[in-house]
């Protein structure tokens, strides 16, 4: 391992969304089980490990999120503002994923430190699966539309956690990218 490699993975990293994917092509569960052995690795402080995971591997509960999604969005649109397309769209996107996984982060039950360290946290578990999809040349991507922010009781959620978005993943055959990032000097401040 070095430092090129890692740096070169990093920089590799891109969001692929979910109608790019491959359609009927699984990602096998021993995949998923390393990229959530990846997440667990994280960076934790006071080590309360916030993140949790509910996988919608199988084609019957990637169905049932999709239903979900776009339930959800009929159920919440302003009638002036719906649109079909979006609703479909809605439930295409876990239909259309090797797999979908919630993202949910559990509060320290002591709140030893703030929240917004705990989603730091989580995030970083994220990055972790995000780098090792890359690592692997899975597509994927983090959305977090209110069907996931608000989907305490779809999920099953205890008092102390919260959804933080559908992670999104799928094999393809999308080219790679340039990234677009702008320089560093506006950015640091050297002292």
């Amino acid at each position: 391992m070095n430092i090129q490699n890692i740096s070169d993975l990093i920089r590799r990293r891109r969001s692929i969304f979910p109608k790019s994917y491959l359609q009927d092509k699984a990602i096998d569960r021993a995949v998923i089980e390393q990229l959530l052995e990846n997440a667990r690795w994280a960076p934790t402080h006071r080590l309360t490990e916030p993140w949790r995971f509910q996988v919608f591997h199988s084609k019957e509960s990637r169905d049932v999120l999709g239903d979900y999604m776009s339930d959800y969005y009929t159920k919440t649109t302003a009638p002036e503002l719906f649109s079909e397309e979006k609703k479909q769209k809605a439930g295409e996107n876990p239909r259309r994923s090797g797999a979908v996984i919630a993202i949910i982060m559990r509060r320290d039950p002591e709140a030893r430190i703030p929240e917004f360290e705990e989603i730091a946290s989580v995030a970083m578990a994220v990055q972790n699966m995000w780098l090792s999809c890359t690592a692997l040349g899975l597509g994927c991507y983090w959305s977090s539309p209110g069907a996931a922010l608000k989907g305490d009781e779809f999920l099953g959620l205890q008092p102390g956690e919260k959804c933080l978005g559908f992670f999104y993943m799928g094999h393809h055959e999308m080219p790679e990218v340039d990234g677009k990032r702008t320089g560093m000097e506006d950015k640091v401040i050297w002292k």
